[in-house]
């Protein structure tokens, strides 16, 4: 999507009477990585032909009487990387939420809108559920592997499906290899996973939603409870994976947006402020909001 969108994808005006001078004032937040973690140009290219994957139009979310989100719409590419960013309490892991009905889990939740994923409403009461949450899969904040062996984590889903005993030994290596951990655990599959570092059991929870082929893969700040290395590891699997998936990332770390991203879009306060490709967004915000915030004058 391109930086000069109009209609439901521009939530709010330009601010008027704004002076070059003061866009300069305070530049944005230097994204650079260090060189010790591989340092790359913020944004990641994009495929201007994507198509879309899921079109959100319109979405309010409410708690009770309580409304969390208002009138969120977006387009999220497909095989592309959308950064959701925002300080805490913003609504973007309730947004991400949504969009494969996990919050149908927490009592008294009302959704208005639609999001459109293979010419379909998710949020018609006619979806299946688990068929939706097999094709958009989540990955969540911390690593929750199964208290199982690593092998019995991944094979877990195919079971419930009934996949012959081959096919399953088969989706586990595969599954394995795409998140990047064959080669560190192919000599213990049957030890606990629970014996896994922090990041291993991470890329294991991707290993395992992607064994059952999902085309869209959400995920709730995966990094934020990994060390820098870990985190590099799993900046490097989304890059890869992304060739073949689309993703959703919710993060705190706006480096890590700049770094990894096709789109990002800025929540605050329960509204989508804005929304673009990444490395117009960081280097030129359209919005006061914005631009406030990726230059750290809150948080």
């Amino acid at each position: 999507m391109e930086s000069n969108m109009s209609g439901p994808y521009s939530r709010l005006p330009a601010t008027e009477g704004r002076l070059a001078s003061q866009q300069s004032e305070t530049p944005p937040v230097d994204l650079r990585l260090h060189h010790a973690l591989g340092a790359v140009e913020p944004g990641q290219p994009l495929d201007q032909n994507a198509r879309v994957a899921i079109e959100v139009r319109h979405l309010n979310f409410y708690y009770g009487t309580h409304q969390v989100l208002f009138d969120i719409s977006l387009p999220i590419r497909q095989r592309q990387i959308t950064a959701l960013i925002g300080p805490s309490g913003c609504g973007k892991s309730t947004f991400l939420r949504t969009l494969n009905r996990m919050n149908d889990l927490i009592p008294e939740t009302r959704i208005e809108g639609e999001a459109i994923f293979d010419g379909e409403n998710i949020y018609d009461p006619a979806i299946d559920v688990i068929r939706l949450r097999q094709r958009i899969g989540m990955v969540f904040q911390r690593p929750n592997p199964f208290p199982k062996s690593i092998f019995d984590n991944i094979a877990y889903g195919l079971r419930i499906q009934r996949k012959p005993r081959r096919q399953i030994q088969e989706e586990v290596e595969r599954s394995l290899r795409a998140a990047a951990l064959w080669d560190e655990v192919k000599d213990r599959l049957k030890a606990s996973a629970l014996g896994l570092s922090g990041g291993q059991q991470q890329r294991l929870c991707i290993a395992r939603a992607l064994a059952l082929h999902p085309e869209v893969l959400l995920l709730d700040e995966p990094c934020s409870a990994l060390d820098p290395i870990a985190t590099l590891k799993i900046e490097e699997l989304l890059l890869s994976i992304s060739k073949e998936y689309t993703i959703v990332i919710v993060t705190h770390n706006m480096s890590q947006a700049a770094r990894i991203s096709q789109y990002t879009g800025f929540f605050l306060n329960g509204r989508l402020i804005e929304y673009g490709p990444t490395a117009e967004l960081f280097k030129r915000p359209r919005q006061r909001e914005t631009e406030d915030y990726i230059s750290g004058r809150f948080s």
